[in-house]
């Protein structure tokens, strides 16, 4: 692998001064993920010292570190790890002259980032950087810049925040050439307090692009003209997607043979027909936004929609499991990474139209940071329950109590305490032929029931 820093540049970049001379071609602050060569950041934590795994990072391979106070090994010493982290990603912004991509939104940023990432590394194949996992706050964003390759030619980063400033912070350290927002929903309304302030703190991208930057607006939100008119105050140009009389729309959208949707779409200037493999209505919209910037760069947009057809499912985001069970097979749909009103009923909706299955059932857990919304929100998903023609629904938790009581009579209903519970009553339910949704906030943890089914599944007959 080439070289991404030097230890002359990492002090140089940081104010620190280097122990001896090294190189390093990765860099990272969780011990668990260095790989042989990578620079270890010795981050302070609210629970364990980075520095406490510095041997151990050593031990794994690293060849140098960022810490704070001396340690046996190759190391620049500095009076901040988190601080000298901030500088290096800057430091990386400005060596870089890659095309820089910032993607924001309540509902599907990451998704959005990883369709993005394939559109753009069909085009420039092995040229093209991104923000790994979801590593989109005020760490992550740095190390995502301080991974980017000196000769990345483009670069997608990820923005995420629970309260208002937090985006303009990372955007003035991305510095986005394009910047993207997915959607507007009310995910983290409980800090916030409304939709309206969510769309004001989600625009705040804007406030870090480029001259000549374009921003990227939902054209399907209430919160639209508040977007635009946001993005005026920075943005070169201002791209549309969505329906109706958005810049970049779908002339027609129908599903295809296997899934996912076969599109047609009017571009900025062209017409573009073209599959994607994800299902659901909300992966047509991210489908388009991501052909917006694609396109908005010069890149080839028919690329971009190959690389779109190709794309396998994401763990955590509609990742599609077939087990085996009894003889028979079990679909188990993996959306356990995170939720919120929205992104219930898109794929609430998708289940629903799944064919050739026996029973639809759905694992659901809470929606987190909904405040003094949550009961309201978490009863309002009951018509999508229903109009997705959910046979049997397993709740997690006395949050989803409301959602349940206005379901009573509807659906069949299994309210359970716990993931673990919700895991044993998921085996006892599930025969050949079912399709299984499992979602909730990531904090409730309903990964351990896709995995523990994935590897091992004791179905009823």
């Amino acid at each position: 692998m080439s070289v991404l820093w030097t230890s002359a540049e990492i002090a140089a970049a940081t104010g620190g001064t280097a122990s001896e001379p090294f190189e390093v071609t990765g860099v990272t602050f969780d011990s668990r993920e260095v790989q042989s060569g990578d620079l270890f950041v010795a981050m302070p934590g609210t629970v364990h010292d980075g520095h406490r795994f510095v041997d151990g990072a050593f031990a794994a391979g690293a060849t140098g570190a960022i810490v704070s106070h001396r340690v046996s090994g190759p190391h620049v010493l500095v009076d901040d790890t988190f601080t000298a982290l901030q500088a290096l990603g800057r430091a990386s912004r400005e060596r870089s002259r890659a095309t820089i991509f910032g993607v924001t939104g309540s509902v599907g940023k990451t998704s959005t980032k990883e369709a993005l990432y394939a559109a753009l590394d069909r085009n420039r194949p092995g040229k093209v950087h991104r923000s790994v996992k979801s590593y989109n706050n005020h760490t992550g964003v740095p190390l995502s810049l301080a991974r980017m390759p000196r000769d990345a030619e483009y670069a997608v980063l990820e923005m995420g925040m629970n309260n208002k400033g937090e985006i303009a912070a990372l955007t003035r350290q991305v510095r986005p050439h394009v910047a993207l927002i997915t959607a507007i929903a009310p995910a983290h309304i409980e800090n916030l307090g409304s939709e309206e302030a969510i769309a004001d703190a989600k625009a705040e991208i804007f406030d870090g692009l480029e001259p000549g930057g374009v921003a990227i607006v939902p054209n399907d939100t209430p919160h639209r003209d508040r977007l635009v008119k946001a993005a005026r105050r920075r943005a070169d140009r201002i791209i549309t997607f969505g329906r109706g009389d958005a810049d970049v729309h779908a002339v027609h959208a129908v599903g295809a043979n296997g899934g996912g949707s076969l599109i047609s779409a009017a571009l900025l200037e062209r017409e573009l027909t073209f599959t994607i493999s994800q299902r659901g209505e909300h992966w047509v919209s991210n489908a388009l936004a991501v052909l917006a910037a694609v396109e908005a760069v010069g890149g080839d947009v028919a690329l971009a929609g190959l690389a779109l057809a190709d794309m396998g499912g994401l763990k955590g985001r509609g990742q599609r499991h077939v087990i085996g069970c009894d003889g028979g097979e079990v679909l188990l749909i993996d959306e356990s990474y995170n939720a919120n009103p929205a992104s219930m009923a898109a794929t609430l909706k998708s289940l629903g139209a799944e064919r050739d299955v026996s029973r639809r059932i759905a694992v659901l857990g809470p929606m987190r940071e909904l405040g003094e919304h949550s009961a309201e929100l978490h009863a309002g998903l009951a018509p999508a329950v229903v109009e997705a023609r959910v046979d049997r629904l397993i709740l997690i938790g006395e949050e989803m109590r409301p959602l349940e009581q206005v379901l009573d009579g509807h659906v069949i209903v299994d309210r359970v305490g716990s993931v673990d519970e919700a895991t044993d009553s998921l085996r006892r339910l599930v025969r050949p032929g079912d399709a299984v949704l499992v979602k909730a906030s990531n904090s409730v943890g309903l990964a351990k029931l896709v995995e523990s089914m994935a590897k091992e599944l004791a179905c009823s007959t």
